[in-house]
């Protein structure tokens, strides 16, 4: 997909390049507009995979130090996910262990996945940020 994206964006330059080049004021406004958009997604780009590799690191440290959560014996929906009951008793326990070790930054890395089981997608992309940076400080 990054290579599908990169191709996109040379593409897109290029268009860019040709509109710069025609002298038009017209031209050259959209050429700049269009110039402009690959940058934009390169940026998002870059953010998203160093975010991607951060999250996998945390999983992989928390995996290795038997810290992550086990969830292979929680109640199932049909359709495979975690019920709902199921998830939030799983949030309160992670909770309740953050509260009495609020510095480890695996106590965090565990509440952004009860977070993400109880589904609460905004709150799991916030806390797993606080995981990172604080696990990025013991260094």
């Amino acid at each position: 997909m990054c290579a599908a994206l990169i191709v996109y964006f040379v593409l897109l330059g290029r268009t860019a390049i040709t509109l710069l080049g025609t002298g038009t004021p017209v031209a050259v406004a959209l050429g700049i507009g269009v110039l402009i958009m690959p940058i934009v997604g390169a940026w998002a780009m870059v953010a998203t995979l160093r975010a991607g590799f951060a999250h996998q690191k945390l999983a992989r440290l928390a995996v290795e130090s038997g810290m992550e959560l086990d969830v292979s014996d929680l109640p199932r929906t049909p359709a495979g996910r975690i019920d709902r009951d199921a998830a939030d008793a799983l949030f309160n326990t992670v909770r309740s262990e953050l509260e009495a070790d609020p510095d480890n930054w695996q106590r965090w890395y565990r509440l952004a996945r009860a977070y993400d089981y109880a589904g609460d997608r905004g709150r799991a992309r916030e806390t797993i940020r606080k995981a990172v940076a604080m696990q990025a400080e013991t260094k």
